[in-house]
């Protein structure tokens, strides 16, 4: 069998393989079952290795060994795979989030909190910038400094990036109504994809003729989306605590948002 390079590689990444086992795997599927030497011929992967990929597989959930001699081992149907690496997925993910919460309670934590604050040169307010990469990154800051906002939340968007994300704004937008935090929500597109985006996330913006993003907390925290927004695509921002800069913005979205 010619396994394609590109499909290994693929699969590689999204089950978390090394090359053998991909390969072990793929051919075991194309065949259903067979016995060590059989992969071995059909994979390339080396005999004396293959035992070892199999036991490997086999832990993972990927193979079956067959009751018998001589051995023989049975592929797991993908679909089977795929819902148990899910399982496995959020049982891993839940762990971690009660390792994260409960980190908070330990001596380690207040140690880091004190060397946070009471370091030899302790971080000023106003040095706080940076560039932030990658749209997960990115989306976790806007919600974070939103949901900090103490009285004032400015967004300025579009309807693509807002419908794209509309599982993390909802809670942002949610978070802000029940803290009586004031919103100023303007969105860059047609009048009936607004309509659109005030339905789904339950809010009032207005169309703006602003084709950028950023959002501003309390006029004194921001993210600038550096992205073309066209590309539906967030890769790189920057983060600025700029008191006098968010403000000066936040007078210019003012105006922009009096003209409609």
């Amino acid at each position: 069998m010619l396994i394609k390079q590109e499909l290994v590689k693929k699969l590689r990444n999204y089950f978390n393989l090394n090359i053998y086992e991909t390969k072990v795997w793929l051919a075991l599927l194309s065949k259903g079952v067979s016995s060590a030497g059989e992969i071995a011929e059909i994979s390339g992967v080396p005999r004396s290795r293959t035992y070892d990929v199999l036991e490997s597989l086999e832990k993972q959930g990927f193979v079956i060994a067959k009751i018998g001699k001589p051995a023989k081992y049975i592929a797991v149907e993908p679909t089977q795979v795929i819902e148990k690496l899910k399982r496995n997925a959020e049982q891993d993910a839940k762990e971690r989030i009660g390792v994260l919460s409960d980190l908070k309670d330990t001596k380690e934590y207040n140690e880091l909190e004190s060397l946070h604050k009471e370091g030899v040169n302790p971080i000023k307010k106003e040095d706080l910038s940076g560039a932030i990469k990658g749209r997960l990154n990115i989306s976790s800051h806007i919600k974070e400094i939103l949901e900090n906002a103490c009285k004032e939340a400015i967004i300025c968007s579009n309807t693509n990036y807002l419908l794209n994300n509309q599982r993390i704004f909802k809670q942002v937008f949610e978070r802000l109504n029940k803290g009586n935090i004031r919103m100023l929500v303007g969105v860059y597109g047609s009048e009936s994809d607004i309509e659109r985006v005030n339905s789904i996330l339950n809010i009032k913006a207005k169309q703006i003729n602003v084709n950028g993003q950023f959002f501003i907390a309390d006029r004194k925290e921001m993210i600038f989306i550096m992205s073309d927004p066209k590309k539906e695509e967030s890769e790189l921002a920057i983060w600025l605590n700029s008191e006098f800069l968010a403000e000066s913005i936040s007078f210019l979205f003012d105006k922009a948002m009096s003209k409609k």
